[in-house]
């Protein structure tokens, strides 16, 4: 009598061959908050924290790939965003959160979907900070090199 996940290791010459499917699906947006896609409809009758939501997502480097049908979950989504606002339940907050997680919300959610954002200046980011009352040698290390 076996017991499942019990038996014989897997061969370790045996590995998986099948290629990524979603290999050429990567997008890349830039990182610049540009308002996009249309305004929340009936804004008006919204609360503050709704249309703040709202304005976020249109302002987020993401919207930049949204088509019409991403627009339009907002919109479905905003008054359950506004119903949660005025009175939080788990189950509409479970709601929020798998669809926004399904528009790429957070940084996981993302790189499930193969978002990149494009970051302008992303090797500048990287060069070493200098604090405050520290000199910055490289300067000084490349005069000394080229004169010796």
């Amino acid at each position: 009598m076996t017991v499942a996940g019990n038996g014989p290791p897997p061969s370790p010459r045996k590995r998986r061959r099948n290629a990524d499917t979603h290999a050429g699906a990567a997008v890349t947006v830039p990182a610049e908050p540009a308002e996009s896609g249309p305004p929340l409809p009936y804004e008006e009758t919204y609360r503050t924290q709704t249309r703040v939501w709202y304005r976020t997502w249109r302002e987020s480097p993401q919207a930049a790939a949204f088509e019409a049908t991403d627009w339009q979950r907002l919109h479905m989504l905003a008054p359950l965003v506004d119903a949660y606002w005025g009175e939080p339940r788990k189950d509409l907050f479970a709601e929020i959160r798998l669809n926004e997680s399904l528009l790429g919300a957070t940084h996981v959610d993302r790189l499930r979907a193969r978002i990149t954002i494009e970051r302008p200046g992303a090797a500048q980011a990287q060069a070493p900070a200098t604090g405050a009352g520290v000199s910055d040698l490289t300067a000084r290390r490349r005069r000394l090199a080229d004169g010796a």
